[in-house]
């Protein structure tokens, strides 16, 4: 018994000592594997229902001075942050975008409209107005010239517009490039940030659904609105979720409703076949 005691104990030292050799080098691993210093500066910070600065001076793709707010009042607006001689992400988050208009009902310029800022200051105009012309022939809609824009600007601009966001972004000198999030940003008819979508793909039925929640209703059909009181955004994942309580609620209605009007039809059934009702 004391034998069986004595290796039981020495067991546990062991593996006690054994954890405390292994902990500093899992922990060397671990750190080995934090991102890179510049990588910490880089995030995308929810700012729900703040308001955008909508009074800030940009250049649009023809070099004309204009006011953010200008793109706004009437309807809601996808903002993307990109800019436009980055080698690699901003192209992707572009082509994700496009992807997920190409699949919308709903039309740039008509029942939405889209900004495409750039946060390098350096950019230019005709830089911008080569962008528009290849995602305008990408998108392929009559009249979405008129409701895409893509913008330059100064970097005091630049820099109010991303902190209203909360999106956090360096310069890397020894790429010379940025580093930077990826995703993009609807923003009420209001200018007020509605909801942020996270990544290179983003789904057309999230996006729709934002655009209809952005809009207060204003566009989309009664099937939009019966998907929104059945999924919520989650701004922890930049995306809507299936509410389950909710769906068993519309489901559990729809239930009663279909036997009472079984019932209702069997009782005039039942009366308009009773002899006693004729006479």
């Amino acid at each position: 018994m004391r034998g069986g005691s004595f290796l039981w104990i020495f067991s546990l030292v062991y593996a006690q000592f054994s954890i405390l050799c292994i902990l500093p080098g899992w922990a060397h691993h671990a750190e080995e594997h934090q991102p890179p210093g510049i990588l910490r500066e880089v995030a995308f910070d929810q700012r729900l229902s703040e308001q955008v600065p909508l009074d800030l001076w940009f250049r649009d793709e023809a070099g004309t001075p204009v006011q953010l707010g200008q793109y706004l009042g009437e309807k809601p607006l996808i903002l993307t942050l990109n800019y436009y001689d980055c080698p690699m992400l901003c192209p992707l988050v572009l082509e994700g975008l496009l992807g997920t208009l190409r699949a919308l009902t709903f039309t740039i310029g008509d029942q939405f409209n889209i900004v495409t800022v750039s946060f390098d200051a350096g950019e230019t105009s005709a830089q911008a107005a080569a962008k528009k012309a290849h995602y305008e022939r990408g998108y392929g809609r009559y009249g979405a010239g008129s409701g895409w824009h893509f913008l330059t600007g100064e970097a005091g601009a630049i820099d109010q517009l991303t902190q209203a966001l909360g999106f956090r972004y360096t310069y890397d000198s020894t790429k010379d490039q940025f580093a930077h999030a990826a995703g993009i940003i609807v923003l009420t008819p209001q200018g007020r940030v509605a909801r942020y979508f996270y990544g290179l793909e983003f789904s057309p039925r999230d996006v729709r659904l934002a655009l209809v929640e952005a809009a207060a209703g204003a566009i989309g059909s009664p099937v939009d609105q019966l998907l929104l009181y059945c999924y919520q955004y989650d701004p922890a994942s930049g995306a809507y979720t299936l509410v389950v309580h909710r769906v068993l609620r519309l489901a559990a209605a729809a239930t009663v409703l279909g036997l009472a009007g079984f019932m209702i039809v069997m009782l005039r059934r039942e009366k308009a076949e009773d002899p006693g009702e004729r006479t």
